[in-house]
C-alpha cells in the first residue's frame, strides 16, 4: 500500500487491517448478504492522510450509486444495463494492483487461470471489452492473406463491432443465412466454406460462431459437428466463439462450459453482459494462442496496468450471478413474460430460449409509435433502444418492475381500456 493510505470499513461487515507494512490491505470479512444489495449497510470509507499526518479526507460511499440498482431495475433495453454492486466495489478495494500488461497482477492471473480451467483450456487473456476480445482473437488466428471468415449473417462481429474484421484484419467476411432459419448447421458451413487453395480462392481460415445469438441457443450437437469437420480440414479451420453471453446458454442448461470449450480454439466471454461487472472480457485458448494474442491486445491498446480493478469484480460476478443462480432466475422472468404476452394474444418473433423476449408488434396489431412511449410514460419502463423488438432481462430487474411490465402488456394488448391518441 502506498505510504499514508489506509482503508477501513464498518466492523459490522468487515475491516481492513492496516497495521502491517504490506503491498495490499488485509481484508477481514464477516457475513455480508450479497443477495440483496439494498440491505447491505456497509459504510466503506477510503481515507487518505496527507504525509504530514495533520489532515485527513474521507469518502463515505454508504449512499453512493454502488449501493443500489434503481436505474437498472426497470431497464429492459439490454443486459449490460446493470449496475456494479457494493460487493464489487469491495472486490476492487481488496484487489491487487500489479501490472496486468506484464503478467504481474496476482488477481488478474488468478482470474485468467480460473476461467481457463472452467473452459478446459490452457490459458486466458483479460481484455477491456468484448469487441476487443473478438478482434484480438481474429487477428491472432488469421495469418497472411488471402483469408476469409465464415459467420452467421446476424453475427455481432459484423454488425456491432465497427467493421473490425475488415478494418483490423483485412479479411473477407462470408455471411451465411441458416437454412433452418434459426442457427448454422454443418451443412450450412460445408456449403459456404472455401476449402480449395488455388490462386483464385480466398480460403476460409476462421469459422466464427456466436452462442447464444440474439437469445437463440446454438445446439451443442451442431457445434460439435461443425468443430469436428473444421478440424479435419487441411489446414484445420480455426474455430472461434463469440461467447459474450455464453453464460446465458450455460444457465439455461444447454451446455456446460467445458463441453462448449472443447469445440473451439478461441472463445471470447464478456463480464458485463448478464454478469453485471463494471467492465472487462476474457479470451480463452491454448497457451500458444494466448501468447500470440498478447501482441494483438497490445496493438489494439488493450493492455492495462492495475488490471486487478477489472479482475476483482469480474471473478465475483461469475461466482455470484452465474453460479449463484441469479442469471437463471432472470431467465425465468423472461419465460413468464413471454408466456403472458402470448396468452394475451401477442405474437413473438422468436421463441424465448434465454433472457430475451422478441415481440412482434406488427403481428400483434400494435403501433410502435405509442408502444414505447406508453411503456416509458405510463409504466416507467425502459424498453426499445438500438434493437427495439427485444425485451431483455437481467438479474437486477426487480419484482416490482416485472409486475409493471406485465400490467403494461395487458394494457398494450387491449385487455385494459387504453387511449393511444395522446402518444
Amino acid at each position: 500500500m502506498a505510504p499514508g493510505v489506509t482503508y477501513a470499513s464498518l466492523p459490522a461487515n468487515g475491516s481492513f487491517d492496516t497495521t502491517a507494512d504490506t503491498e495490499k490491505p488485509q481484508f477481514v470479512a464477516t457475513a455480508t448478504p450479497v443477495d440483496a444489495i439494498e440491505s447491505i449497510k456497509l459504510g466503506l470509507q477510503i481515507q487518505r492522510h496527507e504525509q504530514n499526518g495533520t489532515t485527513a479526507k474521507s469518502l463515505d460511499v454508504t449512499n453512493s450509486a454502488w449501493t443500489h440498482s434503481r436505474e437498472s431495475s426497470n431497464n429492459f433495453i439490454s443486459d449490460f444495463y446493470t449496475k456494479p454492486t457494493l460487493p464489487m466495489l469491495e472486490a476492487i478495494v481488496r484487489t491487487t494492483l500489479g501490472d496486468g500488461d506484464n503478467d504481474e497482477d496476482a488477481a488478474t492471473n488468478a482470474l485468467q487461470e480460473y476461467v481457463a480451467d472452467l473452459m478446459g483450456h490452457e490459458s486466458a487473456l483479460l481484455v477491456p471489452t468484448g469487441t476487443m476480445g473478438n478482434q484480438v482473437s481474429l487477428r491472432t488466428a488469421l495469418g497472411n492473406p488471402p483469408h476469409s471468415i465464415l459467420v452467421d449473417y446476424r453475427g455481432h462481429i459484423i454488425h456491432f463491432e465497427g467493421g473490425g474484421p475488415s478494418a483490423i484484419c483485412g479479411t473477407l467476411i462470408r455471411t451465411v443465412v441458416p437454412a433452418n432459419g434459426h442457427h448454422l448447421t454443418l451443412s450450412d458451413v460445408q456449403k459456404f466454406s472455401t476449402v480449395r487453395n488455388t490462386m483464385y480462392d480466398c480460403p476460409t481460415r476462421v469459422i466464427a460462431l456466436e452462442n447464444p445469438m440474439e437469445g437463440r441457443i446454438l445446439p451443442l450437437a451442431d457445434i460439435q459437428a461443425i468443430s469436428t469437420w473444421a478440424r479435419a480440414q487441411n489446414p484445420p479451420i480455426h474455430m472461434h466463439l463469440d461467447g459474450a453471453r455464453l453464460w446465458e446458454a450455460v444457465a439455461a442448461g444447454a451446455c456446460t462450459l467445458r463441453e462448449i470449450g472443447a469445440c473451439f480454439d478461441s472463445i471470447q466471454m464478456c463480464f458485463t453482459k448478464g454478469l453485471g461487472a463494471p467492465l472487462g472480457s476474457i479470451v480463452v485458448g491454448s497457451s500458444v494462442f494466448i501468447q500470440r494474442a498478447k501482441w494483438s491486445r497490445k496493438m489494439l491498446g488493450g493492455g492495462t496496468r492495475s488490471s486487478g480493478v477489472i479482475a476483482g469484480p469480474a471473478r465475483l460476478a461469475i461466482d455470484d450471478v452465474l453460479f449463484g443462480g441469479k442469471m437463471k432466475r432472470a431467465q425465468e422472468k423472461a419465460r413468464r413474460a413471454s408466456e403472458l404476452w402470448v396468452e394475451l394474444g401477442g405474437k413473438l418473433l422468436e421463441r424465448t430460449e434465454t433472457n430475451m423476449v422478441w415481440v412482434d408488434l406488427e403481428g400483434s396489431g400494435i403501433d410502435a409509435k405509442w408502444f414505447y412511449p406508453m411503456a416509458k410514460n405510463d409504466f416507467g419502463l425502459n424498453i426499445g433502444g438500438v434493437i427495439p423488438q427485444r425485451i431483455v432481462f437481467h438479474y437486477q430487474i426487480s419484482d416490482e418492475a416485472f409486475a409493471r411490465l406485465c400490467d403494461f402488456f395487458r394494457k398494450a394488448l387491449g385487455t385494459e381500456a387504453q387511449d393511444t391518441n395522446s402518444y
